[in-house]
Formats: structure tokens, C-alpha cells, sequence
């Protein structure tokens, strides 16, 4: 019965993976931050101040992790621009640093790297209203794509615009524009 009872322990510890070292590390050392949470601001003043973004060199300098909302943004978006459909499929199969798992960005997320306080861009110049210390590389990223259809005109979606911080925008789907992959969050937003 001893015997038993020793048996059906270690088959437990086994099952549970507590009999020893695992084949697959699960941890890594390096810097940990806190959580991220959509209730916490980082004040951005300059790239070297600016503690929200980090680029992450494990992935080739390819990707930034946003640490107030938790999500892995391309940190250079693609400069074409293409129809909605064409965006999504885009991000979907895209690989970074060997990931996958890309997605549109909501107008909600998409929102988030949008600051307020930075001026309107006046007429057709080059500016974004994104934070003083972000690390993104951008070429011409005026009127972004969502994943956000646009609930109350069918065959349309919600564009987020860059250069004046609007979200107020619905374009045809069938219309081409800018877009920028994410990953983490969400997903797709049934506005």
C-alpha cells in the first residue's frame, strides 16, 4: 500500500511537471516592469525620459512594447497603404523576429498612442500626435485602418488620423489607407 501511495505521488509531481527541470524554459532573466493596466499613465517628455516605450531588442529592434496598455506595436509600419481587407490579411500573416499572431489594431488601441497635447499638424505636412518620447519609425502614417467597422454604414470602417488625432472617420472598406499591426490586447473591437 506504502508502495502505492508513493507510486500515484510521483506520477502527480510528473503530470504536474514539479519532478524536475522542464524541457522548455518558461522564464528568462532580464528587466521586469509592472503590469500593465489601462488605468496608468507614463509622462513622455523625450525618448531618453520616456519609460512607456521600449523597444524590444529580442525581437530585432522590429517591435515596441507599450508597458501603460500592454500591447507589441510594429515600430515601423508598413509605408504602403492598402484597402481593409488587404490591411488585415496583412497584419494576420505578418511575421516579426519570427512571430506571428499580428492583428489590425482597434480604434480604441489605436487611440491610445494618440496625444492630445501636441498641436494639429497645419496642412499637409509630415507631423503625427504621438507622444514626445515614442520610438516609432513612421513615413507618411496620415489616416490609419482599424478593425473597427463603422456599426451604423455598412461595407465601412473607422480610421484613425495621425496627423489631427481624429477618430471620427469612416472610410469604405474598398478605399485604401495606411496601417499599423499589433499584437496583444483585445482583438477585434464589434463596434
Amino acid at each position: 500500500m506504502k508502495r502505492l501511495r508513493v507510486t500515484v505521488a510521483i506520477a502527480i509531481l510528473v503530470a504536474l511537471g514539479l519532478a524536475g527541470p522542464s524541457a522548455a524554459q518558461t522564464t528568462a532573466p532580464g528587466p521586469y516592469y509592472a503590469m500593465p493596466a489601462w488605468d496608468q499613465q507614463f509622462q513622455c517628455d523625450t525618448f531618453t525620459t520616456c519609460p512607456r516605450f521600449i523597444v524590444l531588442s529580442n525581437w530585432g529592434g522590429a517591435a515596441v512594447l507599450d508597458r501603460e496598455t500592454g500591447l507589441v506595436w510594429e515600430r515601423m509600419p508598413a509605408p504602403s497603404f492598402a484597402t481593409w481587407f488587404d490591411a488585415q490579411r496583412s497584419c494576420n500573416t505578418k511575421s516579426i523576429s519570427d512571430r506571428r499572431g499580428w492583428r489590425l489594431a482597434t480604434i480604441s488601441e489605436l487611440g491610445t498612442l494618440v496625444d492630445p497635447s501636441i498641436p494639429t499638424c497645419p496642412g499637409p505636412s509630415y507631423c503625427f500626435k504621438l507622444p514626445p518620447g515614442h520610438p516609432f519609425i513612421l513615413d507618411r502614417q496620415f489616416p490609419n485602418w482599424t478593425a473597427t467597422s463603422d456599426a451604423s454604414i455598412a461595407g465601412f470602417a473607422r480610421v484613425l488620423d495621425f496627423r489631427n488625432g481624429s477618430a471620427n472617420i469612416s472610410t469604405l472598406k474598398t478605399e485604401t489607407s495606411a496601417y499599423w499591426c499589433v499584437r496583444g490586447g483585445s482583438g477585434v473591437d464589434p463596434q
